[in-house]
């Protein structure tokens, strides 16, 4: 995965060891990491005329979901997007996203992006219960 140099916590204990605001930014690289994937997987998927149209259509909205993700994430914390973008481009990350991401295989792809897409979800489970933690977490 173009991913695996990130350094990421393994496991829940790790993660809710994790200032908020380091979680926050690491939600942010990992979201920030997929957008010129998608982008390109996008692309790759127009491509195919044996596909249909649905399919088409949920790889547009995976897409659209994590933009529309990470803009929520950077609102809700405060975060000022210009710095952000600096921080969390590939070169701040030390990934070379578009090389390795391009040359995935599909099924290797949607693998590496559900693993994300999982992390990213524990992490906000994480912050949401630091935030609110009445929601009996």
């Amino acid at each position: 995965c173009h991913t695996s140099g990130m350094l990421t916590p393994n496991g829940k204990e790790y993660a809710q060891k994790i200032p908020r605001e380091e979680l926050t930014h690491l939600i942010l690289q990992l979201l920030q990491a997929w957008k010129e994937p998608l982008s390109h997987f996008n692309q790759h998927m127009e491509h195919h005329q044996e596909l249909p149209d649905e399919s088409l259509s949920k790889a547009k909205q995976i897409s659209n979901m994590v933009h529309e993700l990470k803009t929520g994430v950077e609102k809700s914390m405060g975060i000022i997007s210009n710095t952000l973008n600096g921080m969390a481009s590939s070169e701040g990350t030390g990934l070379s996203i578009s090389n390795e991401a391009n040359m995935m295989s599909d099924s290797d792809f949607i693998h590496c992006f559900r693993r994300d897409s999982n992390k990213v979800q524990s992490y906000l489970k994480i912050l949401k219960c630091r935030i609110m933690p009445e929601n009996s977490c």
